[in-house]
């Protein structure tokens, strides 16, 4: 990542590009504390040309926030990228550090407080698709049955066919460790009620599953596990599972996102308290 600090004469710009992770984060805490040495505490932050950032350089916007707050200061953010922009929002850091279109609307935003968190927002665990699907496959076909299908096989939502052995199911993630994860299922077009979609995804049961990790730059993990507990809802199951097989350079991974999301929940909710 590439940073390139414009002087202005109350506050500076910090452009951004390329890859903003880990290894960059300690470069940007330089500058944020240079200018705060030079007597500039009012930063606005351009990530036009971030094509990626992660948790732990989330982590560091946060405490770069603080530190120009703790020195009369204030950081915004302007121009994110479309990639930037979603995760920003989707962890809730803008009730943080505000997001402006454009370096003029940050500019002319100096001095203005952060606004206050609106009704119970909290932190969103990450709610990316998953796509589960039964080691035996039969089991779709023992649960789905033809009375269920009617006169036409329902689709499978993922690929487009109709269920049977390829079937698989897209689920959305609500929590995540190295040990296991868990997701909510609305039953899709399966048809299924909350207690069908229990006996399907019982306990005991082995599942392939494929997940994101959105803050890491993988695509699809994909880990084979087993239910170990099963709560019916109104709307759907929560399902939780203990990762049975799964690559280590994944579970490493896994930690890793794990315990920045922790971090970040942390450094959120202290920042949000606190105002």
């Amino acid at each position: 990542m590439h940073i390139q600090v414009e002087p202005r004469d109350n506050y500076a710009i910090l452009h951004l590009r390329g890859e903003f992770d880990t290894y960059y984060v300690p470069t940007f805490q330089d500058e944020i504390d240079s200018l705060v040495k030079a007597g500039v505490c009012h930063v606005i932050l351009n990530l036009r040309l971030v094509k990626f950032i992660n948790s732990t350089a989330l982590g560091g916007l946060i405490k770069a926030s603080k530190v120009l707050s703790a020195n009369g200061g204030q950081l915004l953010i302007a121009r994110p990228s479309r990639f930037c922009k979603d995760i920003i929002e989707k962890v809730g850091l803008d009730r943080v550090i505000p997001v402006h279109d454009t370096d003029e609307a940050a500019a002319a935003a100096f001095g203005n407080e952060t606004p206050e968190p609106q009704g119970d927002a909290e932190f969103e665990v990450d709610k990316s698709s998953i796509i589960f699907t039964p080691t035996d496959l039969s089991r779709v076909e023992h649960f789905i049955s033809e009375e269920q299908r009617g006169t036409g096989d329902p689709v499978n939502p993922v690929h487009g066919h109709s269920f049977g052995g390829r079937w698989s199911g897209i689920a959305r993630m609500a929590s995540l460790s190295e040990s296991g994860l868990a997701f909510t299922w609305s039953g899709g077009t399966s048809g299924l009620s909350p207690f069908e979609m229990g006996q399907l995804l019982a306990i005991g049961t082995q599942w392939k599953l494929k997940f994101r990790l959105p803050l890491l730059k993988k695509g699809y993990c994909e880990a084979t596990a087993v239910a170990k507990e099963v709560e019916e809802r109104a709307d759907g199951v929560r399902v939780s599972f203990d990762f049975e097989e799964i690559a280590d350079e994944t579970r490493e991974a896994v930690k890793q996102y794990s315990a920045d999301m922790a971090y970040l929940k942390d450094e959120l909710r202290e920042a949000t308290e606190s105002d």
